[in-house]
């Protein structure tokens, strides 16, 4: 099998790595804003989180292949329905089968070194990491009822935000967890807005996700819903003194959270009209991401 290094980071969807390396960012910057910083533990968190990312994007791709999603994706927008490697003959299926098992194959190893460098706290979010996220595409995703949203959410929230702090701080506090819940719930809305477009290829295939069980018209107060709670969890965070006031500077986002409702609203069912929405809700998490981390740099300068 030879494949070229554009294709392979296109089958790797590599551009959705910098969301992943910014939820990383958020857990160590709150353990640097409480003293504890190790340079070396949060690069290899990166790399592990990253190559994760990479597995969990290669299995997908495999597993709905295996089920005929993306073969019966007919609206294609560039944030989902796969890579189309596998569709367009560039990697065969087996191929990214074992790209999947390579790169969490080299997370576990990274994972127990940080287990021995940094305690069993490590090991525990790491195989919660990387279980979850393979058997959500093998079997989750397709279980729908919100599972596959929820998964999605805890993965991305208090699994790798709360493993980075872990790894700079070894333990787990309220604040973290709090912390956690805005970045996780911002990749559920990601992962619940792509189900937009991915409808009838996701009906087709069985895959039972909130917008196939409701109807694209039913589904779209959700989206709205998330948005609003992750704005309520910030302010309540900050209220309740589990959150510092800089992290307000999230909510610089809301110009992002607004066109998004709107394009919802409006375009639910017209993928190409939709795509704007899809990436204005990728930019909503990530700044939400990076401002956050500005906010624990900036309280940590006050204090």
């Amino acid at each position: 099998m030879h494949v070229s290094i554009r294709d392979l980071l296109r089958a790797l969807r590599a551009p959705f790595f910098v969301a992943t390396a910014t939820q990383t960012l958020v857990g160590t910057a709150v353990a640097w804003n409480e003293g504890t910083f190790h340079l070396g533990y949060f690069l290899l968190t990166v790399l592990g989180v990253v190559l994760a990312n990479a597995g969990t994007n290669t299995a997908n791709d495999y597993f709905d292949h295996l089920y005929g999603d993306d073969e019966a994706n007919q609206e294609l927008t560039p944030f989902s329905g796969g890579s189309r490697v596998i569709q367009e003959g560039v990697v065969p299926s087996w191929g990214m089968l074992v790209l999947s098992l390579l790169f969490y194959s080299i997370v576990v190893v990274i994972g127990l070194y940080l287990t021995w460098a940094r305690g069993w706290g490590v090991f525990a979010f790491g195989l919660i990491g990387v279980v979850l996220s393979f058997l959500y595409n093998a079997k989750i995703a397709y279980w729908g009822r919100g599972w596959g949203e929820l998964v999605t959410g805890i993965l991305c929230g208090p699994v790798i935000v709360g493993g980075a702090y872990y790894v700079q701080a070894q333990r787990v506090t309220p604040e973290i967890v709090w912390v956690s819940l805005p970045i996780g719930l911002l990749v559920s809305l990601i992962l619940y807005v792509n189900e937009f477009p991915d409808y009838a290829a996701d009906k087709a295939a069985g895959k039972r996700t909130i917008v196939v069980m409701l109807g694209r018209r039913r589904a779209m107060p959700g989206y709205i819903a998330i948005i609003v709670t992750v704005y309520l969890s910030i302010l309540l965070g900050v209220l309740m003194g589990l959150l510092p006031w800089p992290t307000l500077l999230s909510f610089l986002t809301l110009p992002l959270a607004y066109r998004g409702v709107q394009g919802i609203r409006q375009f639910y069912d017209e993928t190409p009209r939709l795509i704007p929405t899809c990436a204005a809700t990728i930019q909503m998490h990530i700044v939400t991401a990076l401002l956050f981390t500005l906010g624990y740099v900036i309280d940590k300068f006050l204090v």
